[in-house]
């Protein structure tokens, strides 16, 4: 029984993280309660998950030094944010404190009584949190940025720098404030997508429509969507047509019509008609679940510049206590400094020190290019998969359903005797084609419903597939023929106008078909795979962004692969591959080129999808296997959508090396004013709070980054 306990997993929201380092605090808290075997906090997702038993009043208590809130993750409604004045009035009336201080210390001297005693209430007041943490992991041995501060604070009321120790405490309140809530704005990306679904849907059961909660809805259940509503869950539309625009999840700029049959998404806005959707999924199985669930895990994996960030933050905040300490010391003892002047230096290093800045750098650029990615219907698993997708130097494509349709069309049809119409014979050709099962057939029939051609109408008799060969029946009284040249041959009635035609479209990877009658061939027919619209431009954006090596791997025959390959412009073509023929392809451009992302469909691709540096999936919105293979999908089958991700993947590690260059320089910098004594706990916290400042905003600039649409 205790091993079942033991092995019980909870999920909960926190509310109230103000910081990286307060975060990784409360994880080893939380390790330490009876009960817990494991846990683990994604400061990102502001999420924590415990293995074992602990009540959420035992959790609260083990973030008590955060004020921590914590919510069940499911069913919870989170609480209203604090009014203002209730969330920040310790630090407004300590402000007023230091208010009356500097007017009593203009009035009455620094050493006056009622200016020491107002900035002594102010550091009271404003830093009560900070000491009682930081004296707590002071006895410990643990010293983070709090226990930093608050040996300041007191070094600085010890030495009588009164007003300065005030003032400290008061800024290192304000930028913690203004970290959580930049935090907050990096998390809405996530949270937006959270509030895109319908908690409640309008559902029909035993001729009744009621509304229901969305946890209380099956699969098979019908449910009701009107015009201007949201989807709440996913399904399949039983009777209606509508566009929907399905942005939110897939990231597309155009509605997507819908019909019996079609699939619609949780999240989703039902535009012009009325839709009975069959429902599909569970609440917790949804495409939009699914999204939210793997972004906010994708923010728990730490990149590799996250994880040197965090190593080295282990090792820079002794360093930078005990070049406070030799600071405060070697001068007075060795260079006849004064003990006052040097311990106020000392601890103004150790408030610039802070290693603040430098832990948030990286986690605040990941969670918002992350955010920005999903919105923009690009999943991408984790911080590691973005720097990756930053630094690839080649990309190899699938050919079918990723440069192409993936499905046949016709792109010929010509007659070349007997003086028929097009029109008259097409329709003949259309009504044998619907008869029959083969995949070019409805290639056929797709082009004829285009052209409007009545080809249901046509009688016919006597439909006979010719195994190998083609397909031969009676449309109205009148024998028509449609298959490859040796339906033909028997008869002796192909000429050489009709081989030399047939080659000639064969040779750009085209799939030709012979139509005729008891006299001969007619006309004939080409059908091929139809390269998607989006794919040169693809190509081209690519080597805009200096990805010059493109690679398209098929298993088609050589011919069709070069005539799609030229058509596209990709700069090398491998044709007649199984799947493990992929791998090696994908292994050997690696071995050349360096790091390689792969694009396929999730599914036969899927050796290929797992040696590549970056495996890139289309179509995650509507395939599971798609989501679990790869580790960046595409959501809306798109391939506009690859340049936006390494274009955003780029700028976050341009954005996460200028971030821990300004954290340690700024530091740097006002360390440097330690050599001529110039450096004040003013200067010092400014330098902290301005770092953490500039890092945060800078990481949030990658809200901005968008897709580049065509004009």
């Amino acid at each position: 029984m205790e091993a079942e306990q033991s092995a019980e997993k909870n999920v909960y929201r926190v509310q109230g993280f103000t910081c990286a380092g307060c975060a990784g605090k409360f994880e080893r808290n939380v390790k330490e309660l009876d009960g817990v075997t494991d846990a683990k906090v994604n400061f990102g997702a502001a999420k924590l998950t415990v293995m074992g038993t602990a009540s959420i009043k035992e959790i609260e208590k083990a973030g008590a030094f955060e004020h921590l809130k914590i919510l069940p993750e499911k069913g919870a409604v989170e609480t209203p944010a604090e009014p203002f004045i209730k969330k920040h009035g310790a630090l407004l009336a300590s402000i007023g404190f230091i208010a009356f201080g500097y007017y009593s210390l203009f009035a009455y001297g620094e050493e006056s009584l009622p200016s020491i005693l107002a900035f002594l209430v102010a550091i009271i007041i404003g830093g009560y949190s900070l000491f009682l943490t930081g004296f707590k992991n002071l006895m410990r041995l643990e010293f983070d940025m709090r226990t930093l501060m608050t040996i300041a604070v007191i070094g600085a009321a010890i030495i009588g720098e009164w007003s300065e120790g005030a003032v400290v405490v008061i800024l290192f309140a304000i930028s913690e404030a203004l970290e959580s809530y930049s935090m907050d704005r990096a998390r809405r990306s996530i949270r937006s997508l959270m509030e895109i679904a319908p908690k409640t849907a309008l559902i029909r059961r035993n001729g009744l429509e009621s509304l229901i909660s969305v946890d209380d809805i099956e699969v098979g259940d019908l449910m009701i969507v009107k015009p201007g509503q949201k989807i709440a869950m996913d399904g399949r539309v039983i009777k209606g047509f509508s566009s929907v625009n399905q942005a939110p999840i897939t990231g597309e700029s155009m509605p997507a019509e819908k019909s019996p049959g079609a699939d619609v998404f949780a999240g989703t806005l039902n535009e012009e008609g009325f839709l009975e959707v069959e429902v599909t999924k569970l609440a917790e199985d949804t495409a939009i679940s699914k999204i939210i669930h793997l972004v906010e895990e994708a923010q728990a994996e730490r990149a590799p510049s996250q994880a040197f960030v965090d190593k080295f933050a282990k090792y820079y905040t002794p360093a930078i206590m005990a070049v406070a300490l030799l600071v405060a010391v070697l001068p007075p003892l060795f260079l006849g400094g004064t003990w006052e002047t040097w311990i106020y230096q000392g601890l103004a290093v150790l408030v610039v020190g802070c290693p603040c800045a430098l832990v948030i750098s990286t986690p605040v650029s990941i969670v918002t290019a992350i955010g920005n990615a999903a919105r923009n219907g690009v999943l991408i698993k984790g911080g590691i998969y973005l720097e990756e997708l930053g630094s690839i130097k080649a990309v190899a494509f699938d050919k079918t359903g990723t440069l192409t349709k993936g499905t046949p069309a016709v792109t010929d049809f010509e007659v070349l005797s007997g003086g028929r119409s097009e029109n008259e014979f097409f329709t003949k050709i259309a009504a044998l084609e619907n008869k029959s099962q083969h995949p070019l057939a409805s290639a056929v029939l797709k082009k004829a419903r285009d052209y409007n051609l009545p080809f249901e109408s046509p009688v016919v008799e006597d439909f006979t597939s010719v195994t190998g060969k083609g397909l031969k029946g009676k449309v109205d009284g009148e024998w028509v023929y449609v298959g490859n040249a040796s339906l033909f041959e028997e008869s002796g009635r192909l000429d050489s106008k009709w081989t030399v035609r047939m080659e000639s479209l064969q040779r750009e990877g085209k799939t030709v078909m012979l139509a005729g009658t008891d006299k001969g061939p007619l006309a004939l027919l080409a059908a091929a795979d139809e390269v998607r619209d989006s794919s040169i431009r693809v190509i081209d954006q690519l080597k805009e962004l200096g990805i010059s090596k493109t690679v398209m791997v098929t298993g088609d025959h050589a011919a069709t692969a070069e005539a799609v390959g030229r058509q596209l412009g990709v700069s090398d073509i491998k044709a007649d591959l199984l799947p493990e023929d992929k791998l090696t392809a994908v292994k050997d451009v690696q071995q050349t080129y360096g790091k390689t992302a792969m694009v396929g469909d999730g599914v036969n691709d899927a050796p290929a999808l797992a040696a590549a540096s970056v495996g890139i999936a289309m179509g995650g919105a509507g395939t599971d296997t798609a989501l679990e293979t790869a580790d960046v999908a595409l959501m809306g089958d798109d391939l506009k959508k690859l340049p936006f991700a390494i274009d955003l993947s780029r700028r976050t590690l341009v954005i996460i090396k200028q971030n821990i260059a300004f954290a340690l320089g700024l530091k740097l910098l006002a360390l440097l004013l330690v050599i001529p004594g110039w450096l004040t706990l003013w200067i010092a916290i400014f330098a902290d709070m301005g770092a953490t400042l500039l890092v945060t905003a800078n990481g949030l600039r990658l809200l901005r980054v968008k897709e580049k649409r065509d004009r």
